[in-house]
């Protein structure tokens, strides 16, 4: 009998040994995988590079210093560029300037902020999305050099890189050097959507004449803004990253992104931003905001959500995948009402073209719902669409059943004429 049960004996001992190894490699494979998640920085940002390099230490040290930043201004161990620049005995942080939200991040989007000081510090702030959103002459008194730390998303219509560039005008005009510490852009080199029409306005969501996703980082841009934009040059310096490749998304850095406004939480969010937040702006669809799906949907109770998708599906638009869906908002546009539409997907953040795949939604809702005409006179937010859209024209065509490939192909030359005019301030390979 035992002779019998020792194949099986044996065979189970056996298997215990090579379970037990298969599960120890398991455990080493998930713990190389979660090690890839962790805080773990392949990047030197910045700020960091200010207190901790020379060359550029030596630009703030015994300085009377102004900083314009808000919660996204951190380290890689997420402390405040307000505290890190507060606490060193050799510099001197006399004034905070604040954009939309706030110094803290506190304030709703598009809520004027007032002045006041800092309750942690008690260093007094002045608004830069208030009574002003150009730093005046008394705002600037005292100060020996400005600094800018803000964390953006790369897109034209996120009104950061026109509080810095503002302010850059502004210390020309004072003669005061501006640092911008650099930081990464959350959606990589990509440049994607039309060029802004001058000719046509400019406005607090479209100062300048760049691609909606410019591709470039904050300190990248402000020199491209400073040469080829802003009426005066200021004196300006930008603390460059260490670690950085051109190519690099949020997550090849290895940093934490922290929130850049209430809803973009994550990195990701800033490309779904590029991907509805144009069509976002008119009151006709919900794209989400009042749902924990914020930028990743396109939806209203009038959808056939299953014509919308086949549609968008028969587009095979790049790094994008798309299904039905059906919610209901507890805020915002429709709150409390049913609505189907579309959820988005992205399948690869490298190849997706997210203006094109947004002209290519408005080219279907168009078509497949003219009555409710997205363009209608009487929405009370077709202006501000034109603003961030940079073009009425892109409006105009799309209601006179232009394809979305016309559409696109005709802004090409100027994409690349912006792609050559950048080359010069592009900073990291």
């Amino acid at each position: 009998m035992r002779l019998q049960f020792l194949p099986l004996m044996l065979i189970a001992v056996l298997n215990l040994i090579f379970l037990g190894g298969c599960a120890s490699a398991q455990q080493t494979h998930l713990a190389e995988k979660t090690d890839s998640y962790t805080i773990s920085p392949r990047v030197t940002l910045g700020v960091e590079r200010l207190l901790n390099d020379p060359q550029y230490f030596s630009l703030v040290k015994g300085k009377r210093i102004g900083l314009i930043t808000n919660p996204s201004g951190v380290d890689h161990s997420l402390v405040s560029t307000i505290d890190r620049l507060h606490n060193n005995p050799d510099l001197k942080l006399v004034k905070l300037f604040g954009p939309e939200h706030g110094v803290r991040g506190d304030e709703h989007a598009g809520d004027s902020v007032a002045d006041s000081h800092d309750k942690a510090t008690g260093i007094p702030t002045f608004s830069l999305y208030g009574k002003t959103r150009r730093p005046p002459p008394e705002f600037l008194e005292g100060l020996d050099v400005m600094i800018y730390d803000i964390q953006d998303v790369g897109s034209r219509s996120y009104t950061y890189i026109y509080t810095m560039a503002y302010a850059m005008e502004a210390c020309a005009e004072a003669n005061i050097p501006f640092i911008v510490l650099d930081r990464p852009n959350p959606c990589g080199p990509r440049v994607s959507g039309n060029v802004l029409d001058e000719s046509q306005g400019t406005s607090f969501v479209g100062l300048y004449a760049i691609p909606y996703q410019y591709g470039m980082t904050p300190g990248e841009i402000a020199q491209l803004f400073n040469d080829k934009f802003n009426k005066k040059k200021c004196n300006l310096t930008v603390v460059p990253m260490v670690g950085y490749a051109r190519d690099m998304l949020q997550w090849d850095t290895g940093l934490a992104f922290v929130p850049t406004s209430p809803n973009i939480p994550h990195a990701p969010s800033a490309v779904y931003y590029n991907l509805t937040g144009i069509i976002g702006e008119l009151d006709d669809v919900s794209i989400g905001v009042g749902y924990p799906l914020a930028f990743e949907v396109i939806a209203a109770p009038y959808i056939d959500r299953d014509k919308f998708v086949a549609a968008l599906r028969a587009k095979n638009l790049p790094g994008l995948m798309v299904m039905p869906i059906t919610f209901k908002p507890y805020a915002s546009k429709f709150k409390g009402e049913v609505v189907h539409g579309a959820q988005f997907f992205i399948s690869d953040y490298r190849k997706v073209q997210p203006v094109e795949a947004q002209i290519h939604m408005m080219e279907i809702l168009q078509a497949q719902y003219p009555d409710r005409n997205l363009f209608a006179e009487d929405n009370k937010r077709r202006d501000m669409f034109d603003k961030v859209m940079g073009d009425k024209k892109i409006r105009q065509q799309i209601l006179a059943g232009v394809s979305a490939e016309t559409i696109i192909a005709g802004y090409q030359k100027d994409v690349a004429a912006f792609n050559e005019m950048r080359k010069p301030y592009l900073i990291y390979k």
